[in-house]
């Protein structure tokens, strides 16, 4: 017995001590036999509607709520038994792996109890078009039947490898570009996982998306302008026409078609077709690559023919109206 009466400093730091020890038990030093490794997991269960008897391995763990309540167990098989408002019992085995959470949820109907697990595995489809034109931005979403509180991951692949992902790698929702995969089809597959790493929380879908050939545009090359037998100023301003069509309409590309005359010397008809091209490459600004010169062969007179050829469109076929063996001497200045 104490000689004496305590102080209320002494009593107040005593109680202040005893709440401490109370509420933070973790600060109470281990002994050996809790340092010893031990395997847990944990089993978390919510039913709706709630106040329903819970029971753990025949041992009671008083009621369900209608948030998910966790409960620590040791790493292994647990049964698990809820009793229905209906008073039948509904009962599950759950293979609880170490250092692992597992969610159950129960909804109860009247008349018709049903338990599914919750959340894995969970059903997940994904939207996509079945087809599109080349050169459109495809859109893959996914839709998830979750109901835990993991954040979902998501990975996604795409096929054939010329197929490119344009935005949204690890999200629900991505874009994939068509350009050039004209004829082919286009499979976006998924997968995803609430990152516990159990086999049934990783699920899998895949789409496909169809990309029909662009149809190849025959003939559609068009005849824009003629010059035969033109002064050199006449070609020019024919071909000033030509470079302000050109460079309004990045679209195509212009094919000049020259022809000899029939009397003309060897090489006129390439002569004829490089001089119109240096002069809209150099004089008129256009790029070489969109302006082709062929050697169309012999006419009764030297002739030069501008094509507009869209991008993919067949290119023009020259048509002489000579034949080479029917070609005229060219006429020979004497010199005196």
């Amino acid at each position: 017995m104490f000689a004496g009466r305590l102080p209320n400093s002494f009593v107040r730091a005593s109680l202040v001590l005893l709440i401490v020890f109370t509420f933070y038990p973790a600060l109470e030093t281990p002994t050996l036999a809790q340092k010893k490794k031990r395997q847990f997991g944990t089993i978390k269960i919510l039913s709706n509607p709630g106040g329903l008897p819970l029971e753990v391995d025949g041992k009671s763990f008083g009621q369900t709520t209608t948030d998910f309540r966790a409960i620590d167990l040791d790493a292994g098989l647990h049964t698990i038994v809820v009793t229905l408002p209906s008073g039948k019992l509904w009962s599950r085995e759950v293979d609880l792996p170490a250092n692992r959470i597992k969610c159950i949820t129960l909804n109860y109907k009247p008349g018709s109890p049903a338990a599914t697990a919750s959340p894995c595995p969970f059903h997940i489809n994904i939207s996509a078009p079945s087809q599109v034109l080349e050169g459109e931005v495809i859109t893959y979403t996914t839709d998830a039947a979750y109901s835990g509180n993991s954040a979902l991951r998501y990975n996604w692949t795409v096929t054939p490898a010329k197929a490119r992902i344009l935005s949204g790698a690890g999200t629900p929702t991505i874009t994939v570009d068509s350009t050039g995969l004209d004829g082919q089809r286009i499979t976006a597959k998924v997968v995803v996982d609430d990152g516990s790493g159990e086999p049934a929380c990783n699920q899998n879908v895949e789409a496909s998306t169809y990309v029909p050939p662009s149809p190849r545009v025959e003939n559609a090359a068009r005849l824009f302008d003629i010059c035969c037998a033109c002064s050199s100023d006449d070609q020019k301003a024919r071909l000033d026409n030509l470079a302000v069509t050109l460079q309004s309409d990045p679209s195509v590309v212009a094919y000049l078609i020259s022809y000899a005359g029939q009397a003309s010397r060897a090489g006129h008809a390439n002569q004829i077709g490089s001089r119109s091209r240096d002069y809209l490459v150099a004089q008129r600004r256009l790029n070489s690559s969109r302006v082709m010169v062929v050697d169309g062969g012999l006419r009764a007179e030297s002739c030069l023919e501008l094509w507009l050829v869209p991008n993919g469109a067949r290119p023009p076929q020259p048509k002489p109206t000579v034949a080479t063996t029917d070609r005229s001497p060219a006429v020979k200045i004497k010199k005196r």
